[in-house]
């Protein structure tokens, strides 16, 4: 049996960073204690899908730092992030890493933590509303529903899935849930209809989540890719493959509708 304390072991810096979990862009869904560390910041560092519209009014006291990654873009490294979260916690500061979605969700907090510790550096995780699941509520969509799927799985977009993940998908049955995945789309549909996923499994892929400009493409596995090229779906998106996407809800003029697809998969109590 192994027992961990929390905390790290040696010296600590004056300075301590704070990872923060931003959730899907939105601040209102920002947790109390992420307002809270964005309050008492010295540095800020944020991602580009965190939601920093509204940083100077979170973190009155900080510099802020935009270290955000972008398709085919990376102007600050995951070793430059991790470097400039370093150099300032080791100056006294009290350092803010804001990332979208959960640091431990396809974020690399983990990675973030690690060169924290090697460096004696005090560490807090503040978890964050993920996209995965907060996304596809904002376009109606439900991860779960009785009788129809009792578990879903979340997966990164970023490469391609290998053949025994493609068929473990098909063989799950459950939703899938898909972070980063327009670009291996192509590669990820086909691979899903090759290993026996239903040709008319619903697809809905939402893009923007919680901006102005939120939209929502719902397709069939094997339609998706004409679908979005003629949507001209682009990142970031969340992509949902489950038959709980027909029961997306698109507010109360739908209602009726909601409660007649609903009755479809109506199981008794």
């Amino acid at each position: 049996m192994t027992t961990q304390n929390s905390g790290t072991t040696g010296s600590v810096s004056a300075g301590s960073v704070t990872l923060v979990g931003g959730g899907p862009g939105a601040a209102e869904l920002l947790t109390v204690a992420a307002v809270t560390a964005l309050h008492q910041a010295d540095v800020v560092l944020f991602d580009r899908l965190a939601p920093n519209d509204e940083l100077a009014l979170l973190a009155p006291g900080a510099t802020l730092v935009d270290v955000g990654k972008r398709a085919g873009s990376h102007p600050v490294s995951q070793a430059g992030i991790e470097e400039l979260m370093v150099e300032h916690a080791l100056a006294g500061k009290r350092v803010v890493r804001l990332k979208g979605g959960d640091p431990y969700v396809f974020g690399r907090g983990s990675e973030e933590v690690i060169a924290c510790h090697r460096n004696g550096i005090a560490v807090t995780v503040i978890s964050g509303v993920t996209s995965a699941i907060a996304v596809p509520a904002a376009a109606g969509i439900p991860l779960t529903h009785r009788g129809i799927s009792h578990a879903f799985t979340v997966i990164s977009g970023h490469a391609p899935l290998t053949d025994n993940e493609l068929a473990g998908l098909t063989l799950l049955g459950s939703t899938v849930v898909v972070l980063m995945g327009v670009g291996t789309l192509p590669t990820l549909s086909q691979g899903l209809l090759r290993h026996g996923m239903p040709a008319h499994m619903p697809v809905a892929i939402i893009e923007r989540g919680f901006s102005a400009t939120q939209r929502t493409t719902v397709s069939t596995l094997s339609s998706v890719l004409a679908d979005a090229a003629t949507a001209g779906v682009r990142s970031p998106a969340v992509l949902v493959i489950g038959e709980v996407v027909r029961l997306a809800f698109r507010g109360d003029a739908a209602a009726e509708d909601l409660v007649a697809r609903a009755a479809e998969f109506a199981v008794a109590d």
